[in-house]
């Protein structure tokens, strides 16, 4: 019999994943946008997202739609907890939608107008993703299955900071993106916002961490501290989940050691390394809990029956997903140059 909640946890949550790495690098070049120096310039960073940055929201829509379908009970809950800056996301990515094919089209004032609203948009997108992160994991107050708390209960000193990581880790991955996909003053220009966005997140990473461990004594005891007692360390509880903070210690290792050599792709391989090391410990202090601590996966997920019969239509389309996505990338896998495009 299989175990139809769990797998369906399993699947929105590497779809969140991949959204979150796979998007993460297009808002991060939209991050980086206003720092190019010239307007070819610009044109070349877009034309490294343009084949895939709609192909990357895909996994957006599989996260947000399984969630409704999947876990009513948890979608119920989350949602009218983080309605604003859910709808600050959305609006982002309209606006940054709009802005990337209007800006093609535009003459020079109106293309200047685009180029800010496409940065804008970005900026928006990853400042209200982050405030989601930071409002769910703060936690949501449910009562009777309900949302019983306030409209403005995300908007935290603590959210805030997360919300600077995470722009901080877009602009990351986006430099790292752009470092294997760019050439000449362009890579170099890559490789400064790189190591610049890698010193940001290192040290916002290590904020956050200490800051939820102080917020949640809940997630302190999972990693084994206690902060009644001092700073008390349980190392038998530590010890299995030292493998996360170090996955994500050599990929900021590797970020900082490969792009100062002037690796073109070591330094987005390690960038990827930092995100999924942030998702494991986010798994590691909240599984089974889709609304910590009040919801858990079991609790909220939809009957069998349903589950099952999502299944089957999600068993047939993602693979499909899965392959396209994979061609796409492998056909416009060169360099991007003002003269000419792709190289292969």
């Amino acid at each position: 019999m299989l175990d139809l909640p769990l797998i369906w946890a399993g699947l929105i949550a590497t779809a969140v994943l991949l959204y979150v790495v796979l998007d993460g690098f297009d808002l991060g070049v939209g991050i980086l946008f206003p720092f190019a120096r010239r307007k070819e310039e610009r044109d070349v960073m877009m034309n490294t997202v343009a084949p895939v940055w709609d192909g990357n929201e895909t996994w957006l829509v599989l996260g947000g739609g399984g969630l409704l379908a999947a876990f009513p009970g948890a979608f119920s809950v989350l949602m009218p907890a983080l309605y604003l800056p859910v709808l600050l996301m959305l609006a982002g990515l309209i606006l940054r939608g709009v802005a990337f094919e209007f800006r093609f089209r535009a003459r020079d004032r109106g293309r200047k107008f685009w180029t800010q609203m496409f940065a804008g948009g970005s900026i928006l997108t990853a400042v209200a993703q982050g405030l989601i992160l930071g409002g769910f994991i703060q936690g949501v107050t449910v009562q009777g299955g309900r949302f019983a708390g306030g409209t403005f209960d995300w908007l935290t000193p603590y959210s805030l900071l997360v919300a600077a990581g995470l722009v901080a880790g877009y602009a990351l991955l986006g430099g790292a993106w752009l470092m294997m996909k760019t050439k000449d003053n362009l890579h170099g220009d890559a490789k400064r916002w790189t190591l610049i966005s890698a010193g940001a997140v290192a040290a916002l990473l290590a904020a956050v961490s200490l800051a939820t461990l102080y917020i949640h004594p809940r997630i302190a005891s999972r990693w084994g501290f206690d902060l009644s007692n001092g700073f008390a360390i349980d190392w038998a509880a530590l010890a299995p989940l030292l493998v996360i903070p170090a996955v994500g210690l050599a990929g900021l290792a590797m970020v900082f050691v490969m792009a100062r050599k002037g690796s073109h792709r070591w330094p987005f391989v390690g960038a990827i390394a930092v995100f999924l090391s942030g998702y494991l410990g986010l798994a590691a202090s909240f599984v089974p809990y889709v609304a910590p601590y009040a919801l858990d996966y079991r609790q909220a997920a939809a009957p069998d029956n349903a589950l099952a019969l999502m299944l089957w239509g999600t068993a047939f389309i993602l693979p499909l997903i899965l392959i396209y996505t994979a061609w796409v990338y492998w056909v416009f896998r060169g360099k991007v140059d003002e003269e000419s495009g792709y190289h292969h």
